[in-house]
Order: C-alpha cells, then sequence, then structure tokens
C-alpha cells in the first residue's frame, strides 16, 4: 500500500458574492468540480444548515465525490448533532472551527478536551482548525494549548495565523520553530495564501511571490511530517478554499482581481507537485 492524497474544493469558495448576479445552484458547482477532478466537496454549516447540508447528499452520492465537513458549532453541546449529520453524509473528516472562545487558555483547555472526547465515538478524523474569530483565534494561544493537550490535532489554514500576528518575511528563527511546532500537530492542511495584512492575496501577482515561495515550503514541510509519521495506507485530505469577497480582493465595482477558480487548480497542482517530490524522495 501507499500513502493517498485527496484534494477536496470548499462549495463556500464557489460562491461569487457579485452584486446582481444570482449565484449558481449546488449542482452546478458539484458538477464543476468533479469534472475539474477533484476528490471532494467541502461544506461548511452551523447546527441551523443542517438539513440543507443533509439535502446535498445526492449531489455527493450522484457525483461520487467525497465529503468533508468545517464545523461551527457555537456552544459546547453543538458539536454531536454537526457530527452526526458529518457521519449522514459519510465525511471523510471534519474540522471543526468553533465559536466557543473564552477568555484565557485555561478556559479553554476544557472545551477543547470536551469536543476531543465527543469526538471519539466517530469513525472519521475530528480535527480543529486554526483559524481567526473561533476557538483556536490566537497563533500563541494555540501553541499554549496544543502544549496543554497532547491529543490535539490541527487542520491547518496559516493564513489566519499570519494575519493574526502580523508575520512579516523573512521569518525570525523563533516565528520559524513556532510555525514548526504548528506542522507537527497537523493532520490535514488548507490552501489559501495570505501576507501578514490580507487574508488572500493572489497568487499571480508579482509582489506576493515571497509569500507564495513561504507557503509552498510550509506546506511540503507539513505534508512531510505528516508522511514520516504515518501508516503506509494513511490518506492526507488537502482542502484548497479561496474564499469569496471580502475575502477575495474587489476593485471600486466589487469585481474580483483575479480569476479564484483558475488560482486554486494552481494551488492544487503545486500541491500534487510537492506529493510527488516527497514520494521521489522516499522511494
Amino acid at each position: 500500500m501507499t500513502q493517498t492524497l485527496e484534494i477536496y474544493q470548499s462549495l463556500w469558495a464557489m460562491e461569487k458574492r457579485q452584486p446582481g448576479v444570482p449565484e449558481a445552484a449546488p449542482a452546478a458547482h458539484f458538477e464543476r468540480i468533479k469534472a475539474a477532478g477533484y476528490h471532494g466537496v467541502c461544506i461548511d454549516p452551523n447546527v441551523a444548515e443542517i438539513n440543507d447540508s443533509l439535502a446535498l447528499a445526492p449531489l455527493f452520492i450522484d457525483h461520487q465525490l467525497n465529503c468533508m465537513v468545517n464545523a461551527f458549532p457555537n456552544t459546547r453541546d453543538e458539536l454531536t448533532p454537526l457530527l452526526d449529520m458529518a457521519s449522514a453524509l459519510q465525511a471523510k473528516q471534519v474540522n471543526v472551527i468553533g465559536g466557543v472562545m473564552p477568555l484565557t487558555v485555561l478556559e479553554t483547555i476544557p472545551v477543547i478536551a470536551h469536543w476531543i472526547d465527543v469526538a471519539a465515538a466517530y469513525d472519521f478524523p475530528v480535527l480543529f482548525e486554526t483559524h481567526r474569530n473561533a476557538t483556536l483565534n490566537d497563533f500563541f494561544a494555540t501553541l499554549e494549548i496544543l502544549q496543554a493537550v497532547p491529543a490535539l490535532r490541527l487542520c491547518a489554514d496559516l493564513s489566519h495565523f499570519v494575519v493574526d500576528r502580523e508575520i512579516g518575511l523573512p521569518l525570525s528563527e523563533i516565528q520559524a520553530s513556532y510555525f514548526d511546532r504548528i506542522l507537527e500537530r497537523s493532520d490535514s492542511f488548507q490552501g489559501r495564501i495570505s501576507n501578514n495584512e490580507q487574508i488572500q492575496i493572489s497568487v499571480h501577482f508579482p509582489q506576493h511571490e515571497a509569500w507564495v515561495n513561504q507557503y509552498k515550503a510550509w506546506w511540503r514541510a507539513g505534508i512531510g511530517a505528516w508522511s514520516d509519521r504515518q501508516t503506509q495506507d494513511a490518506t492526507l485530505r488537502f482542502l484548497v478554499e479561496l474564499g469569496p469577497p471580502p475575502y477575495a480582493i474587489t476593485d471600486q465595482n466589487q469585481q474580483e482581481l483575479s480569476d479564484r477558480w483558475e488560482e486554486a487548480l494552481v494551488i492544487r497542482s503545486w500541491v500534487e507537485a510537492i506529493w510527488s517530490d516527497l514520494a521521489d524522495v522516499k522511494a
């Protein structure tokens, strides 16, 4: 057996959010995602959206696409119904973006520990996403929580921490070591590139080249570390998630400055190349 890479596209990232332009139906998004060769679709429900998410089940089946869930529990008890929903959709992975945000690390630790206990009853991995305005909102606090909760495993969206702490380039030695600690505990990764002031930047603009190279280096290091510690039959799931406005920067006419769909395919190709290169090194 060999390790497997699955790359998912975000259903949220398929939205246009252009004034006066109706959004396409989910079926059209699933068709486009399938035609582009993605392995699956990620959905982003809170508890109020569970029924809408369950209604997507036929689309996953008809298009033979795997399901990933970014779950948004806003209370300690809301994770269970979201995991039940994920189970009904035969989700391959759930990433928790918690709306429970205690003021201190000490108050946060029991919340994380409770959700880890809840997740243990399910047969898919439940990871905790690094995300602003969520339980793991802050870079430094997350490092403390990781030390206090050895069972905590992450889904790394590093763009949030770069903006959270206005991390500049080149990284200092201590900053690089902090990101290494995040990558060591990450079992899944998300594909968005930020700089230290903007959460999502074009991958093609020349002024962003240094950040593109930094994210590629992080993904290579994180994927390599994941591969080294996993069994030969393990599957790595990578989510390409280039969000619509206001994540995507727009001009004065509310038109995006770049083509997110095309950029997502570029990021996917980079990750596939990293995966192939690492496999060649290990061979």
